[in-house]
């Protein structure tokens, strides 16, 4: 295995990584701007209200988004077991 292959291997695992994390992410990005903004326009400090929405959001995107997360990284996974077999072929 050279460089290079390694090389690509890892730039698919960052680019697979930032794709299964960006939609839980985004998702709990917009709520706590969401719910910041309701802290602020009605002066309510309650350090509760901003962790309660934003764990309810952070489960529900993970269940949405679950299939998709799970065919990502099995598409990767195949892809990464058939480049290692290759890698002892003559």
């Amino acid at each position: 295995m050279t460089v290079t292959e390694v090389t690509e291997i890892m730039r698919e695992a960052l680019w697979v990584t930032i794709k299964l994390s960006l939609p839980v992410l985004l998702v709990a990005l917009i709520v706590g701007l969401v719910v910041s903004l309701f802290q602020a326009l009605t002066q309510i400090q309650e350090m509760t209200l901003s962790f309660i929405p934003k764990i309810l959001s952070v489960f529900t995107a993970l269940v949405f988004f679950f299939p998709f997360m799970l065919t990502t990284l099995m598409e990767y996974t195949v892809t990464l077991f058939d480049r290692l077999q290759t890698v002892g072929a003559p």
